[in-house]
């Protein structure tokens, strides 16, 4: 085993928020990230380059499942090339499965991975390649370094980001991973990913918000919208934040959320995927004849039409759907639920054709 110096190590990005650069050390470490239940969620992490890179580059340094789920958790369309320059000096929304086990959240999978490279050390890994989401320690605990300044070229490191899978408030949350810059407040931070300062505090375990310290990393609740999914299906820890989207059941759906009217997760045929001509069409059963997203019209114009609501997909393939109508209406909820044919999808539904009975089982 050989000793491996610190050193710069080039880093990567993407384009949205502009990052301010810290004057006081804070240590980054993410104590403030806790669950109080067992499960596994999406969790987000904001990350700031130091160099300019593409976007292909993040989505390989972070063990993105894909380019697509990049675009979406910021917001930018689905034809944007893999190529794409990201600048650096900016924060990119990272999307990573997070798993909660004993009171604390941790990257699940044992994602992102990173390759030691000739003249890395820790310290410079934790800084620099994933600008300070976590600390050298945490690095060197998750993977068992006994010493933190002793790795070897070529070795393979689990990055254990920090995340959460705790509803907030009893409302559907994503937990954002987010670094502190220098001049913030804690009524600033709240403002800009719309939360309150009293939420933030609560969840972050602030008394003063004076004490708040540049590159602390603040888990930040980010409201998600209500869905019909269900929970044993094979999406069900899907939540999407306000003002993003996610692409899901085999790359045939798109889940969109936005706080108006009603923080109600509208799922529709996906479109400009490379698949999206194989996906099937989507009917809700329950003799309606509605397709998946579309509403009914009423006379009165309360808008309290019947919705064909995506309910999330089974192993085989299968794409479930529900009658919904406004929590607000006479009625309203899920009224019915059922499943579509599962045509464009059967190269990934023969995989699991064993397992996916046992699911149309669960759901019917």
């Amino acid at each position: 085993m050989g000793r491996v110096p610190a050193s710069p190590v080039a880093a990567l990005g993407f384009f949205l928020l502009l990052a301010a650069a810290v004057t006081i050390p804070g240590a980054a470490a993410a104590g403030n990230f806790t669950c109080t239940v067992s499960g596994r969620c999406e969790a987000i992490a904001g990350y700031a380059p130091l160099t300019p890179t593409t976007l292909s580059a993040v989505k390989t340094l972070f063990g993105v499942k894909s380019i697509r789920s990049l675009l979406a958790a910021n917001s930018q369309p689905p034809s944007t090339p893999p190529s794409s320059p990201v600048p650096n000096g900016t924060v990119v929304r990272v999307p990573f499965p997070c798993r909660c086990s004993g009171g604390r959240g941790l990257s699940d999978g044992r994602r992102p991975l990173y390759t030691v490279r000739k003249d890395d050390g820790l310290d410079a890994i934790a800084r620099n390649s994933f600008s300070g989401l976590l600390t050298s320690q945490e690095i060197a605990a998750a993977n068992n370094i006994p010493d933190p300044n002793v790795i070897l070229v070529g070795q393979v490191l689990w990055i254990p980001l920090p995340c959460s899978c705790d509803d907030v408030d009893g409302l559907p949350t994503v937990h954002y991973a987010h670094k502190v810059a220098r001049g913030s407040s804690v009524e600033g931070i709240a403002t800009e990913f719309g939360t309150t300062p009293e939420r933030l505090m609560r969840v972050n375990g602030i008394q003063d918000p004076r004490s708040l310290q540049a590159e602390a990393i603040l888990d930040v609740p980010l409201r998600a919208c209500n869905s019909s999914i269900e929970r044993t299906a094979e999406d069900g820890w899907l939540r999407v934040p306000n003002g993003s989207y996610a692409l899901t059941a085999n790359n045939c759906v798109q889940c969109s959320c936005s706080s108006t009217p009603s923080w109600v997760l509208q799922c529709d045929p996906a479109r400009g995927v490379a698949n999206s001509t194989e996906c099937p069409a989507v009917k809700c059963g329950g003799g309606s004849d509605l397709f998946l997203g579309t509403t009914t019209t009423t006379t009165s114009g309360d808008g309290c039409g019947t919705t064909c609501s995506y309910a999330g997909y089974a192993r085989n393939g299968t794409i479930l759907t529900a009658l919904t109508r406004p929590q607000t209406c006479s009625g309203g909820g899920s009224s019915s639920s059922s499943s579509s044919s599962p045509a464009g999808l059967a190269a990934w539904r023969w995989r699991w054709v064993g397992l996916g009975f046992l699911s149309l089982l669960i759901f019917c």
